[in-house]
């Protein structure tokens, strides 16, 4: 969760500079790439593993580097200096922020089709949707009082006196039965089960109408001018990875995040990747990957009339569906 707060602080971070990713192909012409992820390696980012991993960059003609996210890591900064040449968005709103700011960098593709985010309740409360939460006391980080928390209290009328400061930590959630939470579908509610010996009540935002999309490829307006054919073959390829990683073998990318990240164990990926699979997070056959402008226009509006953007601001600045995934 920390990786929302993160990266929606350094969309600025465009504005100082956006020159062009600096490549160097190999005699046979593979075009490198280097990725920065939004977070430290996990099933959510399991796609980028599986597409590395299983080869899927290799056969397309790309050699991809992929950099580990974290709070050390500055995925909008790296892609604004050309350190790196795609960089994962972990929400829309972070797309569109930088569309505000008119960085010269676009969305081409989501790898979610669902942000995973979520509210949670404890068990024994009477909340059976999300409209029972109003004027409850919800744990809620800086970056997500501008995200998501505009379209809760667009729709439910929730108000801001429910706020409390959530510290990336459930001790406060288990320690009052009255308190929601915000969390990932994929992590939280899996963890507090564990910590707090308690199955709590989970709420896909998503699945009540939130539009956002998430895990957003993001890459500089250079990069596509300059050399299309290799966003196009990095969105082919990480949507392959996707797949592959959700409904079919997920050893090797998994075997990746491990040795990215010691910190991750077995069971956590295995229960993630289920989450998604049940969810809907990433989608089947088809959608993954994918984007419209009528969801970009969803969006945008919620956001707009909410005042987070200026309603003349042209949002469609902020992706392309010029390569979006074929044939998958």
């Amino acid at each position: 969760m920390q990786r929302r707060a993160f990266v929606a602080l350094a969309v600025t971070a465009l504005l100082a500079a956006c020159s062009p990713a600096k490549k160097e192909a190999t005699p046979a012409g593979v075009t490198k790439l280097k990725l920065a992820t939004d977070w430290r390696a996990e099933a959510e980012l399991g796609g980028y593993y599986q597409a590395l991993a299983t080869g899927e960059y290799k056969k397309r003609g790309l050699d991809v580097t992929l950099i580990q996210g974290g709070p050390a890591v500055n995925v909008p900064q790296l892609l604004a200096t050309g350190a790196v040449d795609v960089g994962v968005g972990s929400n829309s709103f972070i797309v569109m922020n930088l569309a505000k700011e008119n960085a010269p960098v676009k969305a081409v593709a989501a790898f979610m089709q669902k942000d995973p985010q979520v509210l949670i309740a404890h068990p024994d409360q009477g909340i059976n949707g999300i409209a029972d939460m109003r004027g409850r006391p919800i744990l809620l980080s800086d970056a997500s009082i501008t995200a998501f928390w505009v379209w809760l209290k667009a729709k439910y009328q929730f108000t801001d006196d429910q706020v409390r400061k959530y510290n990336y930590s459930s001790a406060p959630f288990l320690a009052d039965k009255r308190v929601i939470q915000q969390g990932y579908a994929t992590s939280e509610p899996y963890l507090i089960e564990k910590e707090g010996k308690i199955k709590p009540a989970v709420f896909l935002l998503a699945d009540s109408g939130y539009p956002a999309y998430g895990s957003m490829a993001l890459v500089p307006d250079s990069l596509i001018a300059k050399n299309p054919a290799a966003v196009q073959a990095f969105v082919q390829a990480t949507a392959a990875g996707w797949k592959s990683y959700l409904y079919g073998d997920p050893k090797p990318g998994d075997a990746a995040i491990l040795k990215d990240n010691p910190e991750m164990t077995q069971d956590v990926l295995d229960q993630a990747r289920e989450k998604m699979r049940s969810y809907g997070i990433v989608g089947k056959d088809g959608e993954i990957g994918q984007m419209s402008d009528a969801r970009w226009a969803e969006f945008f509006k919620v956001a707009s009339e909410q005042g987070v953007y200026p309603k003349a601001m042209d949002f469609k600045k902020a992706y392309t569906l010029q390569f979006l995934p074929k044939g998958q």
